[in-house]
């Protein structure tokens, strides 16, 4: 899938814009703070109803205005589907989206409809940071084209809060079979996250290794695996060895919700090992695998969104990623880099063909278009 037409109005310091990008790769450039990262971030609010940063809603309205409006108009990748997509946030009247004219009535319910996959700078923090970090991208991931496992996975949430609510009013291990029912909920929506994310990790595996050894030229290998109380022993009998624990912790100190994607380079924790160029690779890699397995599960190759391309990667490792998604077998493809001859110089010399855009203050200007 791609989008064909991206309008932007009120949206972060772009005042209004209406872009035709080219179903390959589509540059933009600028200085820092120019606005470039704000399309990038209008195609991946289009997808997922929110921003990729740490940003609210209210704080992507331009300032001194009261609303922002996007849209996006979609191809499949064969040309048979249309899609439109439209994102609209009101200060005092909150967010709305709309696809092919219909109002959703669950925002969740259109995750997936518009696969898209995003590498950025912020996704360091799924290297740095606790396994939290790790298990919402996973979650999000998996959610995007598995309406099971969002489902499960809202009904364990749940259960759990309503479970350490309940640990907290708890006196004595002797009123812990109140907490039979919470267990039976845990245990089923978690047997089903549990499945689903032990299958995935398995097929994101070799995939990522394959990926890093083409970006790293085969320098070091790389492994995923999936680290889970489950791996071993039943959710039934995880809550009972715990029982005593969750009790006297007043919160259930075991569970899927404490699972952990584990990356390692060289046979060593990546965090602890891996220079900050081998860390960038292993992510890429992670992201160009997701792109892999939502393409050959939805049919529909994702929108691949690459953010401030150059943060933390050699001449090297650039080119050869550059290679590897100018070949046209991951489709559509959205850059932003700061340094206009850096990028266009190794897509010229990877052979690329692309689309250049440039961005300042908020104004976007098209400067070159390949057939």
């Amino acid at each position: 899938m791609y989008i064909r037409k991206l309008s932007l109005l009120n949206f972060k310091n772009i005042a209004q814009a209406d872009l035709e990008l080219a179903p390959g790769i589509n540059c933009f450039t600028g200085r820092n703070g120019a606005g470039k990262t704000n399309v990038i971030d209008a195609v991946w609010y289009l997808a997922m109803c929110k921003s990729s940063l740490a940003m609210t809603d209210g704080q992507s309205v331009r300032h001194g205005e009261e609303f922002f409006l996007l849209n996006g108009e979609y191809l499949s990748d064969g040309g048979r589907r249309h899609e439109t997509v439209t994102c609209s946030f009101k200060r005092n009247g909150g967010k709305t989206l709309k696809r092919n004219g219909k109002e959703y009535e669950r925002l969740s319910e259109h995750i997936g409809a518009v696969p898209t996959v995003i590498v950025s700078p912020a996704d360091i923090f799924l290297v740095s940071d606790a396994a939290d970090e790790r298990r919402k991208w996973l979650n999000s991931f998996i959610s995007q084209n598995d309406r099971e496992y969002l489902n499960a996975l809202i009904r364990y949430n749940h259960a759990l809060a309503e479970r350490n609510r309940l640990l907290k009013q708890l006196r004595s291990a002797a009123q812990g079979d109140l907490l039979e029912v919470f267990d039976m909920q845990l245990e089923a929506h978690g047997r089903v996250i549990h499945a689903k994310r032990a299958e995935t990790i398995e097929k994101l595996g070799p995939i990522v290794a394959r990926h890093y050894r083409a970006i790293s030229g085969d320098r070091e290998k790389v492994e995923l695996s999936y680290r889970s109380e489950l791996n071993g022993a039943t959710f039934g009998e995880v809550l009972a060895a715990a029982r005593d624990r969750d009790i006297a912790n007043q919160f259930t100190t075991s569970g899927v919700h404490r699972d952990d994607m584990v990356m390692r380079i060289g046979g060593y924790p990546l965090k602890k090992y891996g220079s900050q160029g081998q860390q960038k690779s292993f992510l890429i890699a992670l992201k160009l695998a997701q792109h892999a397995i939502i393409a050959e599960e939805t049919g529909e190759r994702p929108i691949l969104l690459l953010d401030d391309l150059f943060d933390k990667l050699d001449a090297s490792r650039l080119e050869a990623l550059i290679t590897l998604v100018g070949d046209g077998s991951f489709g559509q493809t959205v850059i932003s880099d700061c340094n206009h001859a850096r990028l266009t110089s190794i897509l010229d010399n990877c052979g690329a063909r692309y689309t250049l855009f440039t961005v300042e203050e908020g104004e976007i200007t098209e400067e070159r278009r390949e057939a």
